[in-house]
């Protein structure tokens, strides 16, 4: 079978580079004894050397192409061949229900669905690790203050270390990308609840980074009706900008914001 054509509506940038692959492919030891899921597998190029490691490997990939590619070169993992959109996938009905690595060459223009997904299902992946698009790995690894510093900083970092491996020029893939590539490894941190309600968390801080050059007390007046601004203009954190704030303190505004959102009913 000839080799697969990228596809640009797919966002596919196919590897070429096998030491680099090599590279990402071991990226996954932090954990030895778990199953490893990657997503976007293409023509395998880390597959051939995640199926080399002694230890369950399932791949899933949407174009239909790159599936019989991979069903003709990788026969071994037949029914471990999932030709299927991993956004959309039940993970609990992989490998019994159990924990597992996520790997991948990501395509950039669903990295962050990725990663919400992750952490939708942070219990069954202690371990994410892969290529994706230079700046978001450095948003995704920004300490409070830096400009970087998001909304997919904080809803990450909140239950996951981040590690920025190394950087990939776009001469090792076809086609080359216009942006360079960068290596992460995420890795679940020892926090089990945030200490605040988290459907609320998020929303406070997709709000505030949505105006992140605002002050809070100006950016949460949407979220909050007149009379209960007054729970957030007293607070210590009426005059910072979102960017200024760490997780726990995150933490801490939202359940300020939840006091003010009770005390008006």
């Amino acid at each position: 079978m000839k080799q697969v054509r990228p596809k640009k509506n797919l966002g596919q940038h196919f590897l070429t580079d096998l030491t680099i692959a090599r590279r990402i492919a071991d990226t996954v030891d932090a954990y030895p004894t778990l199953p490893v899921l990657e997503v976007g597998p293409g023509m395998g190029v880390m597959t051939q050397f995640l199926a080399q490691k002694p230890r369950p490997l399932k791949v899933v990939e949407i174009d239909r192409e790159s599936v019989a590619y991979l069903h003709e070169h990788f026969a071994r993992l037949h029914d471990n061949i999932i030709g299927e959109d991993f956004l959309r996938m039940d993970l609990r009905q992989l490998f019994g229900g159990g924990q597992f690595v996520l790997t991948g060459n990501y395509p950039y223009d669903i990295s962050s669905q990725i990663f919400f997904k992750m952490l939708d299902n942070r219990d069954l992946i202690p371990c994410c690790t892969g290529m994706i698009q230079h700046e978001v790995a450095v948003r995704m690894a920004a300490p409070p203050g830096n400009k970087q510093y998001g909304i997919l900083s904080v809803l990450i970092q909140a239950w996951y270390d981040v590690e920025y491996l190394f950087t990939v020029e776009p001469t090792v893939f076809n086609p080359p990308p216009k942006v360079q590539s960068a290596v992460i490894r995420l890795t679940r941190n020892s926090v089990q609840h945030l200490g605040c309600d988290e459907k609320l968390f998020r929303l406070v801080v997709k709000t505030t980074f949505n105006q992140r050059r605002k002050m809070l007390r100006v950016s949460l007046r949407q979220m909050l009706p007149n009379d209960a601004l007054p729970t957030i203009l007293s607070s210590p954190f009426a005059t910072l900008r979102p960017e200024q704030l760490t997780i726990a303190q995150f933490t801490e505004l939202t359940n300020l914001v939840e006091q003010a959102l009770q005390g008006n009913t």
